[in-house]
């Protein structure tokens, strides 16, 4: 019987981290509580590659497919994104349970807005890295915050 502990890879912010877009943490004490005793893997793919605080970012639909935004200046940052999040899953290439930050464009998972390139939500989706981490932990439950409230 293997003695290694369970991993789980958390928002950072849930876990009271201050690296959303506005500088603020979203701690949550009941998720780490849930994980007592259990390897816990902080994950946030949007801070190292813009700073706290920063602008904010969307996930906006153009020509079907989706990309991240940043909110005011348009700029597309969906493969710098992308790069960070599969970085960070080789890095980490097992996962016992994944927790995300809900309605976040990076993390959100079913629960995050998809705007059309007016802005305007048209659906909840995926954020980019749930998307990512469905692919490369497909057998790994993922759950947001809400789960544990």
């Amino acid at each position: 019987m293997s003695s290694a502990k369970k991993k789980v890879i958390i928002s950072a912010c849930i876990l009271g981290e201050y690296c959303r877009y506005d500088g603020k943490t979203k701690e949550i004490p009941t998720v780490m509580k849930a994980f007592e005793g259990w390897e816990v893997i902080p994950f946030c793919p949007e801070a190292p590659l813009f700073g706290t605080p920063r602008e904010r970012i969307d996930v906006v639909l153009v020509d079907g497919q989706k990309h991240i935004l940043t909110h005011e200046g348009k700029k597309d940052v969906t493969e710098l994104l992308r790069k960070e999040i599969e970085s960070f899953c080789k890095a980490h290439p097992k996962a016992d349970a994944i927790v995300l930050k809900s309605k976040s464009p990076s993390c959100g998972y079913g629960t995050t807005p998809l705007l059309d390139e007016k802005g305007k939500e048209i659906a909840k989706d995926n954020g980019i890295a749930a998307d990512i981490f469905l692919k490369n932990y497909p057998d790994t439950p993922i759950k947001s915050e809400n789960d544990y409230l």
